[in-house]
C-alpha cells in the first residue's frame, strides 16, 4: 500500500510499465483485428461488408467515450478509472474469445472499447502525476512509443497468431495480459484519497456522443457508399449541430465535461493541432504502404509483415530518447525538427515508383519515422505540462481523442486522394487495385504523400510560430522582472 509520495516515486516505474503495458493491448487490439476481418467472415459466414464493423464499432465507440472517461478520472480519481477500464477490456476480450455470433462480437468489442478509452483517457495523466518535470518527457515518451507499438505490430502480429491458431486467439491473449495488469495496479498505484464533488456533465456527454458517432461513422462509412450520399451528408450536418449545442452547454455550466479553457493556452491548443496532423499523415502512410509492398513491389504478406515492423522498431528506441532529450533541452525545439524530418521522409517516399529499390524505401521509412519519434514525446509532454493537476484527465483524454480523429482522418484522407487520383488516371471510376497497372496505383500514392508532405510543412509552420512566440514571452517576461 502506497502511503507517501516518496514511495509513489520509489514504484514509479513499475507504475510506468503497468501503464504502457495496458496502452500497448488496447493499441494492439485496435490494430490486430483488421488482419483477422477475412477469416472472421469466413468462419462466421458473414459479408465483408457487415464484418467491418468489428473494427468500426470498437474505433468509434473509444472515440464517443474517451473525453468522458477523462472528466470522470478527474472527478472520482484517474487510478480508479483506469483499474475500472483493464477490467472492462479484460471481460469484453473473453467475450470476443469465446463467441461465435457476430453480434455477440460487435457488442463485446464495444466493451472492449469501453475498457479501452477508460485506460487511454487517464493513462497520461497518472503517468503526468507520478513522474517529476524533468523525468515526465522520457516517461511520456514510453508511453507514446508503446501505443505507437501497439497500433503498427497489430497486422503482423496478427498474421502470426491467425496461421498458427484461430481469429480467436487475438482476443483471448489479452485475457492472460489483462489480469496481469490489474494485479500490478492493485499493487502499486496509488490509492485515491481525495475525490472532487462535481458532477458529470450529463447533457454535454450526450450530445458530445452523438456528435462523434454520428462523425466517425459518416467518415467511416462514406468510404464505401460515398460522401454524397444523403444519410452520410444528414450524418455529418447533424454532427456538426450537436457539436454547436454541446460548446454553447460547456461555456455556461459550471462542471463541463469539456474544460474550454484549457484551449485558451495557445502552447495547449498548437500542440493539439500538431498532434492531429502528425496522427493524421502517420496513418496516411501506413494505410499505403502495405498495398505498396504487396501489389507493387510483389512482396508476399509475410514479408510485408516483416517490412511493416521496422517503424515500430525505430520508434521504439527514437521515442523515449527523445523524451530524455526534451527533459533536458526543452521540448518545442524537438517538436519543431521531429516535424521537419518527417515532412522531408514524406516528400521522399512520394519519389518512389513500382521499380524502386527495398533498401531505398526502407532508408525513406526510417527517415520518416525517426522524425515521428522525435516530434511524439515532446509534444505530449508540452500538452500535459500546460493543464493544471486537476485537469489531467481531460487534457490526456482529449490528446488521446485527437490521436483517434487523426487514425480516422488520415485513413480516409488517404483512400479517398488515392482513389480520386488513380480513378483520374486510368479515366474511369476506382476502388482498389488496379492489377497489371502498377503505375496507376503508384500515380495515386505519390499525390497522398505530397499532400501528407504539404500538410506536415503547415504543421511545421506553426509549431515554429508557437516557439517564437514562447520565446517572446519569456523575454518580456524577464524585462519585467528586471524592471
Amino acid at each position: 500500500m502506497i502511503k507517501s509520495e516518496n514511495e509513489i516515486s520509489k514504484k514509479k516505474w513499475i507504475i510506468l510499465f503497468t501503464v504502457i503495458s495496458a496502452a500497448f493491448m488496447s493499441n494492439l487490439d485496435g490494430s490486430i483485428v483488421n488482419v483477422a476481418l477475412p477469416d472472421i467472415s469466413a468462419k462466421l459466414h458473414v459479408t465483408m461488408a457487415s464484418v467491418e464493423w468489428v473494427v468500426t464499432s470498437f474505433l468509434i465507440t473509444v472515440a464517443a467515450t474517451i473525453l468522458i472517461f477523462g472528466r470522470v478520472g478527474d472527478i472520482k480519481g484517474k487510478t480508479k478509472v483506469f483499474k475500472f477500464g483493464v477490467v472492462l477490456f479484460t471481460l469484453g476480450s473473453l467475450f470476443c474469445g469465446i463467441t461465435n455470433s457476430l453480434l455477440v462480437l460487435v457488442i463485446s468489442r464495444i466493451i472492449q472499447a469501453i475498457g479501452a478509452a477508460a485506460e487511454m483517457a487517464n493513462s497520461q495523466g497518472i503517468i503526468t502525476e507520478v513522474f517529476p518535470a524533468n523525468e515526465r518527457g522520457r516517461a511520456l515518451g514510453f508511453l507514446g512509443t508503446s501505443v505507437a507499438l501497439g497500433a503498427m505490430a497489430g497486422p503482423p502480429l496478427g498474421g502470426i497468431i491467425i496461421s498458427v491458431l484461430s481469429w480467436k486467439y487475438i482476443f483471448l491473449i489479452n485475457v492472460v495480459i489483462g489480469i496481469i495488469v490489474f494485479g500490478f495496479t492493485m499493487k502499486v498505484f496509488p490509492k485515491v484519497n481525495k475525490m472532487s464533488d462535481e458532477k458529470l456533465d450529463g447533457k454535454g456527454s450526450v450530445l458530445f456522443t452523438v456528435a462523434i458517432v454520428l462523425l466517425f461513422g459518416a467518415i467511416v462509412e462514406g468510404q464505401t457508399i460515398g460522401y454524397n450520399n444523403s444519410f452520410i451528408i444528414a450524418s455529418f450536418i447533424v454532427a456538426l449541430l450537436a457539436f454547436i449545442i454541446f460548446i454553447v452547454i460547456e461555456k455556461r455550466v459550471d462542471s463541463p465535461l469539456l474544460y474550454l479553457k484549457i484551449f485558451s493556452n495557445s502552447l495547449f491548443s498548437i500542440s493539439i493541432i500538431c498532434g492531429f496532423i502528425s496522427f493524421t499523415v502517420i496513418s496516411a502512410s501506413n494505410i499505403i504502404l502495405p498495398f505498396y509492398f504487396q501489389d507493387t513491389l510483389k512482396f508476399s504478406v509475410a514479408i510485408t509483415g516483416v517490412l511493416m515492423m521496422v517503424s515500430p522498431i525505430i520508434l521504439s528506441v527514437v521515442s523515449p530518447l527523445s523524451g530524455y532529450l526534451s527533459d533536458k533541452m526543452g521540448s518545442e525545439v524537438l517538436t519543431i525538427i521531429g516535424l521537419i524530418i518527417v515532412s522531408v521522409g514524406l516528400f521522399l517516399i512520394s519519389s518512389l515508383n513500382e521499380k524502386s529499390l527495398v533498401g531505398l524505401v526502407l532508408l525513406y521509412i526510417v527517415i520518416m519515422t525517426v522524425g515521428n519519434g522525435i516530434f511524439q514525446s515532446p509534444n505530449n509532454s508540452l500538452i500535459m505540462s500546460t493543464v493544471p493537476r486537476n485537469k489531467l484527465g481531460i487534457a490526456g483524454s482529449v490528446n488521446a481523442l485527437v490521436r483517434d480523429l487523426g487514425f480516422v482522418v488520415g485513413t480516409s484522407f488517404a483512400t479517398l486522394i488515392l482513389y480520386n487520383r488513380m480513378s483520374y488516371k486510368i479515366g474511369r471510376r476506382v476502388i482498389d487495385y488496379v492489377q497489371g497497372r502498377d503505375d496507376i496505383f503508384v500515380y495515386g500514392m505519390k499525390s497522398v504523400y505530397i499532400c501528407a508532405g504539404v500538410l506536415c510543412v503547415i504543421g511545421v509552420i506553426i509549431t515554429t510560430i508557437r516557439c517564437y512566440n514562447s520565446k517572446d514571452k519569456s523575454v518580456m517576461k524577464n524585462q519585467n522582472k528586471k524592471i
